[in-house]
């Protein structure tokens, strides 16, 4: 009887933890969308941030917060949303905090498609995007084809990953240095990864791929739960593996690539937003919705940043990207130490 008690307890005390990190990570996430619309050229107060919010029309401000502003948040949450939950979801899934889509070539995929539609093929827009989005699952499909033998091995995955975004890289490297000067900005500010410029509708196709491969990723939560333990006991536990295996990487993809094709491969969000929601978690819990708020959170604070930090003014990229180098570094050199592997 004392058992089940001290069992049930520690249960509540879980629960209750869980819930206080995830308000935590929500009151953080809306302290950057606050911010964002509070700042600019000129500040707007909470009182008439307010005001325009409840619908009052207020010269100059009400165009400020809900035409640049609004936006640019809305885009920065989704797109966080995406990288975080799309990374975790490949990291839980291999087994490896290294199977992040900025490392095994995903993101690379979209982005090389993106240069090559604005710099060989002129195009612009949605139509940049469409390819992006395509490149990215056919990237997706040959990693995971050339990383089949009797099943995939997340470490075969990872390494055949890294050598097919390393010729992408070089890829999307020779079609700059081809781009004469008036695609080459265009080629740039996308490869950074940016939210500038964002629109509500341009957002609408991230919401959409949010809701839909979110949607699947939280229906089959249990059976990503399952496959983190091992092929043998996910079997053991009556998971189909083949086909599950394929709707999470599906899943994961359409997040990463849909969200890459409207804001561009904003660095490390979708690397670091599972490991950092698996420390605010604790161990043996799903990583899913923190991760979601940790991409949210981390792109928000790039943004915010690259804007109003520096003298100059930096995309939100350049700020994840500065973030998420030397983790990796960590990451990499604790694998060797435990000889774990990466």
């Amino acid at each position: 009887m004392a058992t089940a008690a001290r069992l049930a307890g520690l249960r509540v005390r879980h629960r209750t933890a869980r819930v206080r990190s995830a308000l935590l990570l929500i009151c953080l996430m809306i302290l950057g969308i606050v911010l964002t619309l509070m700042s600019g050229p000129s500040m707007t107060s909470p009182a008439d941030l307010l005001r325009v919010l409840a619908g009052e029309d207020l010269p100059g401000i009400s165009f400020a917060v809900l035409e640049l502003r609004l936006p640019r948040a809305m885009l920065s949450v989704l797109a966080g949303m995406s990288f975080g939950l799309g990374g975790a979801v490949f990291q839980t899934l291999l087994r490896n905090p290294l199977a992040s889509p900025d490392i095994i070539g995903i993101s690379a995929g979209a982005s090389a498609a993106a240069v090559f539609a604005i710099v060989i093929l002129g195009w612009s827009g949605a139509s940049v995007s469409v390819l992006a989005v395509l490149c990215g699952l056919l990237v997706a499909l040959a990693i995971y084809l050339l990383a089949w033998r009797d099943g995939v091995s997340g470490a075969r995955l990872i390494l055949i990953g890294i050598g097919i975004s390393a010729m992408l890289d070089s890829l999307i490297a020779y079609v700059i240095l081809q781009a004469p000067a008036w695609t080459l900005q265009d080629a740039l500010r996308w490869l950074t990864g940016s939210v500038n410029g964002a629109t509500l509708g341009g957002s609408l196709p991230v919401a959409v791929s949010l809701a839909g491969f979110g949607g699947l990723i939280f229906v089959r939560q249990r059976a990503l739960e399952a496959l983190r333990l091992g092929d043998e006991t996910a079997t053991a536990l009556g998971v189909p593996l083949a086909r599950d295996k394929a709707l999470m990487v599906l899943a994961g993809v359409g997040l990463i690539a849909v969200a890459t094709a409207v804001s561009g491969p904003i660095a490390f969000v979708a690397f670091l937003s599972g490991p950092i929601a698996r420390r605010i978690a604790g161990p043996g819990r799903s990583p899913l919705i923190p991760a979601a708020l940790v991409g949210a959170i981390l792109v928000l604070t790039g943004d915010y940043a690259g804007q109003h930090l520096f003298a100059g003014r930096y995309p939100a990229g350049v700020v994840t990207g500065a973030l998420g180098a030397p983790v990796l570094l960590l990451l990499i050199t604790r694998s060797n130490r435990n000889g774990t592997e990466t």
